[in-house]
């Protein structure tokens, strides 16, 4: 079996929070209102769960940092994408691409 016939081991939501981690380090607040504008709307614990699944995966590292808002101090997560999340993202990506081009060639749109 090649690594295009196998099914990716995350799901399109992780898949797309690591998208969002490509460009660099992101909080989870900003990460959450990116979902938010993709559709995806999940309470803070939902979205914290799976940040830590991803983190307990090796694919993100996560840290606490404070800051004063409105003049009060707050710790706030932030997240980066370490390599092995970059290259969960890339077989998944290379996963669906291959499957499309082969959809593509069944429905005879075009060449493999």
């Amino acid at each position: 079996m090649s690594p295009r016939d196998r099914i990716p081991e995350i799901t399109h939501l992780q898949f797309l929070v690591l998208s969002l981690l490509r460009d660099g380090l992101r909080s989870g607040r900003d990460i959450r209102a990116e979902l938010v504008r993709y559709g995806v709307r999940r309470t803070s614990p939902a979205f914290y769960q799976m940040m830590a699944r991803l983190e307990d995966a090796g694919f993100v590292q996560g840290w606490y940092d404070q800051k004063v808002l409105e003049g009060q101090l707050i710790k706030e997560r932030h997240y980066r994408l370490c390599p092995s999340g970059l290259k969960a993202w890339t077989e998944t990506r290379n996963f669906y691409m291959a499957a499309l081009g082969d959809l593509k060639v069944a429905r005879g749109h075009g060449n493999a």
